[in-house]
């Protein structure tokens, strides 16, 4: 009998545990299906995959070449190189000559310097395209460099210039007028802030601020004050997204370590509501609105731009809908939900994401635009979602410290930025936004198919990408025709275009014709042929093969395998 019992328990312990390893199964089964198909969407694979990519580079020759081109069409891109590195050499000459000299000393530079286009051809763009890095002064929607040039602005600082440099250049100095007798006191607080703070409040939706010293810091203490107050361990971030480079938001490539509290799942997919439904362990969800114009994709830049594949397309009332069902789940769930508005506060609408698709967040993160100019981050939210202690644990404290997070100067440029949109011109400038860059965005694409130029834009209110509508190895190229037509375009090259909201018809009319120009050149000097044959697929497939092909043999020219 008490052998039977023993036997019986055991069964009833085997049963138990085959139960719950059948449970930790359809939970991670149901965890795999809520992430991208793409490595994008698996950050530890991601990783795995690029430290095994090898460099290899492709001599002057191949260079020109590379897709097979016949010696007539190498011989036009060569000729059409020549041009503009004669140009660049020309034209930017001190501005290069400065950029250069500084380059050695600034690792920023050389990051970017090394990944403005696909590796293969690195090394012969910055032997002959050089970049250039500094500008002198700004009016308008201008911007001019070391050597006179004036170029159309497109880089938008990054997201940053919502209204326009002279705005900013005046908000500037009226703030230290009004705080200089002050000067840079830190610690104690310049009056100036309490209206900012009644304004954000306004703004947001919100009951409490918190400053910070730049949008990573506010998202690391929005997600910090979520673990906070939920007890609980894991963020979810969506595939692609980008909210800051601390490490439990970039899990994937450009991380030293793993993010383990980290779920990286796929936006506007039900597979995610799922897991957001059933897990316990998820503290809060990020939300970078941004990801509305290219879901699932990481932020385009013309250094991965090996084909034609790049895609956007940008549906507002879906993303709306999608972020009302994220709203219900996370209530459901009593997970805190944080819009990640760094980037695109103040630029879609005066109340920023949460107004323009009509759907509030328990937490909310501004940057540098809000700052009038000056460098800030913000974290708005419900009131207990901010405290950071509890009454009854007097040692269970949530920290937060930054020496200039209330600078007076960078408040007082705040409340130039925020009393400006209170302002009858200020909403003047909204009215409409959408439709205003919407149809900018229509009349170039409609100039662009009348020349059958390969190429398009789509477009997020002002912030646009270019889509390329041939698969080629050289779409990368665009970004010097675009730049010798005196356009300044960020680093990333053509993968983001960001108007800042005072640009006029003239102004925008200017750079349309000018990028016109460029893309007519562009075919021109035979950039954009392509085998008839050739497919994006195909042309991943075969960098594919160069890549294993240099990684058992490093000696080999990689670059002749199909």
């Amino acid at each position: 009998m008490e052998w039977a019992s023993t036997t019986l328990a055991f069964y009833g312990l085997g049963a138990a545990a085959l139960a719950t390893s059948l449970v930790t199964l359809r939970r991670r089964l149901e965890l795999s299906k809520a992430k991208h198909r793409t490595l994008t969407g698996h950050a530890r694979m991601a990783r795995r995959v690029a430290a095994l990519v090898p460099f290899y580079d492709y001599d002057e020759r191949r260079f020109f070449c590379s897709d097979d081109a016949p010696e007539e069409v190498a011989a036009r891109r060569r000729a059409g190189f020549e041009r503009l590195a004669a140009l660049y050499d020309a034209r930017f000459a001190e501005t290069i000559r400065r950029t250069a000299e500084a380059t050695d000393g600034i690792s920023d530079l050389q990051f970017t310097d090394a990944y403005r286009v696909p590796f293969q051809y690195g090394r012969l763009v910055r032997q002959h395209l050089k970049s250039a890095a500094f500008v002198q002064s700004s009016a308008g929607v201008m911007l001019t460099d070391l050597d006179g040039n004036q170029l159309y602005d497109l880089t938008g600082s990054y997201g940053v210039n919502v209204l326009g440099y002279d705005f900013y250049k005046q908000a500037i100095a009226r703030a230290v007028e009004r705080v200089g007798e002050l000067g840079p006191v830190l610690g104690p607080y310049h009056p100036v802030i309490a209206d900012n703070v009644k304004r954000l409040k306004a703004l947001s939706g919100c009951d409490e601020v918190s400053f910070h010293m730049s949008g990573t810091e506010a998202v690391m203490q929005a997600v910090r004050l979520a673990r906070y107050h939920t007890r609980r361990s894991h963020l979810v971030r969506f595939c692609g997204a980008y909210h800051g480079w601390w490490g439990d938001v970039q899990p994937g490539i450009g991380n030293p370590l793993p993010a383990h509290e980290t779920y990286t799942l796929k936006d506007m997919s039900e597979d995610a509501l799922r897991v957001l439904r059933t897990r316990r362990d998820i503290a809060c969800v990020l939300v970078n609105p941004l990801q509305a114009l290219h879901p699932n994709a990481s932020a385009p830049t013309d250094s991965s731009l090996v084909d034609g594949a790049r895609s956007a397309h940008f549906d507002k009332d879906a993303y709306a809908d999608w972020l009302e069902r994220l709203r219900a789940v996370c209530t459901e769930q009593n997970i805190v939900l944080i819009f990640d508005e760094v980037f695109v506060g103040f630029r879609l609408a005066m109340g920023g994401a949460q107004e323009y698709f009509g759907v509030r967040a328990d937490l909310v993160t501004y940057g540098k635009t809000l700052g009038g100019g000056l460098p800030i981050g913000v974290v708005c939210g419900r009131k207990h979602l901010m405290k950071r202690f509890r009454d009854d644990r007097p040692a269970d404290v949530c920290f937060a410290r930054g020496t200039f997070n209330s600078h007076p100067y960078v408040m007082a440029a705040m409340n130039e930025f925020l009393r400006y949109l209170e302002t009858p011109r200020a909403r003047e400038l909204y009215r409409d936004l959408d439709r205003t860059w919407n149809e900018r965005a229509q009349r170039l694409n409609g100039r662009l198919r009348e020349e059958a130029l390969p190429v398009e834009v789509a477009n997020m209110s002002s912030i646009w990408t270019v889509r390329y509508l041939r698969p080629s190895r050289y779409n990368w190229m665009l970004q010097y025709y675009l730049r010798a037509e005196g356009l300044a375009l960020s680093w990333i090259g053509t993968g983001r275009l960001i108007f800042s909201l005072n640009y006029t018809e003239a102004d925008f009319q200017a750079v349309a014709d000018r990028f016109v120009a460029a893309a007519r050149s562009m075919q021109r000097d035979g950039w954009w042929w392509h085998d008839p044959a050739a497919t994006n697929t195909s042309i991943k497939r075969r960098i594919l093969k160069e890549m294993i092909a240099h990684r058992l043999s490093p000696k080999r020219d990689c670059a002749q395998p199909r």
